[in-house]
C-alpha cells in the first residue's frame, strides 16, 4: 500500500491485487528502508536492530540500506522518526514479508 499526497489529502494507491489483502499493523514483519546518506554501524541499536548496509558510487550520493525486523507499525515509526531526526531523506520503504 502506497499513499501520495494530492492537494489537501492523501490518495490510497494499490499496486497490485495482491496488496488489497489487509496487513496487520501489530505483528513483526520484515523490512527494508533506503536513505540517501551514510549511516554508522553503530547506530544499528538506536534502528531497532537493523542490519546497516552501505552502497556508494564514485560521483554518486551514498546510499545506505536497512534491513531487519520490526515488532510493529509502531516500530516502524519510530525507525523513520529517527532518520527525520538525522536529517535523511527517505528513498525506499518496503515491507519484505506478511
Amino acid at each position: 500500500m502506497v499513499l501520495f499526497r494530492g492537494h489537501s489529502r492523501y490518495d490510497l494507491f494499490m499496486a497490485t491485487q495482491k496488496t488489497r489483502q489487509p496487513v496487520p499493523y501489530d505483528r513483526p514483519t520484515t523490512y527494508q528502508i533506503c536513505v540517501q546518506g551514510q549511516i554508522d554501524q553503530t547506530w544499528s541499536d538506536r534502528l531497532e536492530g537493523m542490519t546497516i548496509h552501505l552502497a556508494s558510487m564514485e560521483g554518486e550520493p551514498s546510499i545506505t540500506t536497512l534491513e531487519g525486523e520490526l515488532s510493529d507499525q509502531a516500530a516502524l515509526a519510530g525507525v523513520l522518526n529517527t532518520l527525520y531526526e538525522m536529517h535523511l531523506t527517505v528513498i525506499l520503504v518496503k515491507r519484505l514479508n506478511s
